[in-house]
């Protein structure tokens, strides 16, 4: 399972790359791995309003379908039009070109949203969920 060390996490197996006031959000690798074969994704559409914990989006594989949390408040920039054609880029490449949604968030003088967890922090709970 690949867990790279600069991003940031939710307990609900989404990831984080944050660059000054926008969060690139995707799902994680464990994530993936448990969904299997990536079909559909329902990402929030460009402008709306995200709400941190929330639901905001779909992941849809031939095993199930899951909710995609948002790890921010904030507006959606973005939303990775690639992810659109070709599912099978979460699979792939999960933490590149698999990125679902960009979200900007307000700069609280440098402090990360609420919740995030680090690598470290991350890894032991992906670690729990599999016993």
């Amino acid at each position: 399972m690949s867990v790279p060390e600069e991003l940031y996490y939710t307990a609900e197996h989404e990831w984080v790359a944050i660059s000054d006031a926008t969060a690139r959000v995707g799902i994680t690798d464990y994530a993936q791995r448990a969904l299997g074969d990536v079909v559909y994704v329902t990402a929030p559409a460009q402008g709306a309003r995200v709400t941190a914990g929330d639901p905001c989006g779909e992941v849809e594989s031939t095993k199930s379908v899951s909710d995609i949390y948002c790890p921010a408040d904030g507006e959606v920039t973005e939303v990775n039009p690639e992810v659109d054609e070709n599912p099978g880029l979460i699979n792939s490449d999960p933490y590149g070109a698999g990125w679902l949604f960009k979200v900007s968030v307000s700069e609280s003088d440098g402090e990360l949203p609420p919740g995030l967890l680090s690598a470290e922090e991350y890894t032991a709970l992906a670690a729990d969920s599999q016993d």
